[in-house]
């Protein structure tokens, strides 16, 4: 199949090289750029770190206070986020392998009240893990550490290849990636609806953001992870 992949660098490339390997035709396009924050983490200590995307480790990587967390655990909310916080340098991590629930759940039965938890966060965000946290008697502060910026315009081969019927699908793997998307191809003057493409998504709140748009032709990974997104291609 010839897929599109509008999700940010580097991780488009990084799944490009998977989707090849499984002998499919790849471009990239990413729609989103994630910009680093200069985060103010405030006074410590804290009792943990939590992150719910790849992108707040990475952002972390030349924070002038970086230093003061990488002693502290992490908790990630699947397997992306925690190799990034890995990578990072933090040397005890742990997954929640799922979703933001899962996530709060996991934070809940390791962490014990107290110390507040500190949030890495995107400026955008969907899940009030805030919220969940709180009602199981944690604190947490949450501090901004990157935003996504939406590029809305369709490279000219792109918006042929879209129009012609030559792409196969498009993998869906955020909802701002999805709204990117639908904003792109309304600049291009597509009409996303009508056309032939399919449409894999992560989960189920992403693919809500395109059939908000009249999209249909929609797949959902049966969990919200690349390797689950991958088997929808059969």
């Amino acid at each position: 199949m010839r897929l599109l992949l509008t999700r940010p660098e580097p991780d488009a490339a990084r799944s490009a090289v998977a989707l090849r390997a499984r002998g499919h035709a790849v471009d990239t396009m990413p729609l989103l750029r994630v910009d680093v924050v200069a985060a103010d983490f405030g006074e410590g200590p804290w009792g943990a770190v939590l992150i719910t995307s790849a992108n707040a480790a990475r952002s972390l990587a030349a924070h002038p206070r970086k230093a003061e967390l990488l002693a502290l655990p992490v908790f990630a909310v699947g397997r992306r986020s925690a190799d990034a916080a890995r990578a990072a340098g933090f040397a005890r991590v742990t997954s929640a392998d799922a979703d933001a629930k899962a996530l709060a759940d996991l934070v809940a039965a390791c962490v014990p009240p107290g110390l507040p938890i500190l949030y890495l966060a995107g400026e955008d965000r969907t899940a009030d893990l805030e919220a969940m946290l709180a009602a199981r008697d944690l604190a947490v502060r949450t501090t901004v550490i990157y935003r996504a910026v939406m590029e809305t315009q369709l490279v000219p081969q792109i918006r042929a290849a879209l129009a012609d019927g030559a792409i196969d699908g498009v993998l869906h793997y955020s909802r701002r990636s999805a709204e990117a998307f639908l904003a792109a191809a309304e600049v291009a003057g597509l009409e996303v609806a009508g056309l032939a493409t399919r449409h894999y998504c992560l989960s189920a709140d992403v693919a809500g953001v395109l059939r908000a748009g009249g999209v249909d032709n929609i797949f959902v990974a049966a969990r919200p992870d690349e390797p689950a997104l991958f088997e929808l291609l059969g």
